[in-house]
């Protein structure tokens, strides 16, 4: 490592100081932007961190997709937004100007089975470590994600759920649990640890305002897990997947579940349409 005098370094790549959003976008669109970019300003005040004005990031976002060279059609976006350069050392530079990266993906579509059916998670041995003051948002260091997703390599396995230090249910990988429990559907408090997706406040919306169905936010133990009746995963690039399996334990794709995908398939998320 170099020791020299006035050396810059990118605060980002040095020490995950930063934060990002993945966005979906669908014919060329951002799709649930106004959540992505009021998550990104909460993270930007919880880091103090200086976030750019909102019509500068969307514009900076159309301008990158306009000019990319595949279609955007069905395409995601990452958004990423660094503390910038500063000398070595944890301290920001407090004149640093916090930097945007734009960086586009053909997206992935999943198999129509996988809406229909369900997918197959696992129960991750990585646990999340409880910091208040990280949770919710999505800063650049995905460590504990990158080991709980390291844990398997067999293909039919979609995604692996967390638990915390105290055994509370959190999310997954990549993705926020609902579970319904005699016509209950519960979602998991991210108050401790853990990210707070904007299709899972999306769904909750919904719910509440199309169905008038109130999605209890508290703590779940992870043993509520193999009670429930049914589960469900959400994220902004899927939108809603039933979950049929978390070995131990199976489950049935109930009425719930399916009303979250037809929500989800009126209002913005065509994938999840059965």
């Amino acid at each position: 490592m170099s020791d020299v005098e006035g050396e810059r370094i990118d605060r980002a790549s040095a020490y995950g100081d930063g934060l990002f959003e993945t966005i979906a976008i669908r014919d060329h669109k951002a799709r649930l932007w106004s959540l992505h970019e009021e998550r990104l300003r909460t993270g930007c005040s919880r880091l103090g961190l200086p976030c750019p004005p909102a019509d500068k990031l969307l514009a900076q976002l159309e301008a990158a997709i306009a000019a990319s060279s595949f279609s955007t059609e069905f395409a995601t976006a990452k958004l990423s937004l660094s503390a910038g350069n500063s000398g070595r050392g944890y301290r920001r530079d407090p004149n640093a100007d916090a930097v945007i990266g734009i960086a586009l993906y053909p997206a992935r579509r999943l198999p129509p089975q996988h809406y229909q059916d369900g997918v197959a998670c696992r129960l991750c041995n990585t646990r999340l470590a409880v910091q208040p003051g990280l949770a919710g948002i999505k800063s650049l260091n995905r460590l504990e994600q990158v080991l709980a997703r390291a844990e398997w390599s067999d293909p039919a396995v979609f995604e692996g759920l967390t638990l915390d230090t105290a055994g509370r249910l959190i999310c997954g990988t990549m993705s926020n649990v609902f579970i319904v429990k005699e016509s209950v559907v519960v979602t998991p408090a991210i108050t401790r640890c853990g990210v707070s997706g904007v299709m899972r406040r999306h769904l909750i919306g919904l719910l509440q305002s199309k169905q008038g169905i109130e999605c209890e936010v508290r703590d779940v133990a992870g043993e509520e897990l193999a009670t429930a009746d049914e589960v469900f995963i959400t994220n902004s690039q899927f939108g809603v997947l039933p979950v049929r399996a978390c070995m131990p334990s199976r489950w049935q794709l109930g009425p719930m579940t399916r009303l979250a995908q037809s929500l989800a398939a009126a209002n913005g998320f065509a994938e999840c349409a059965q």
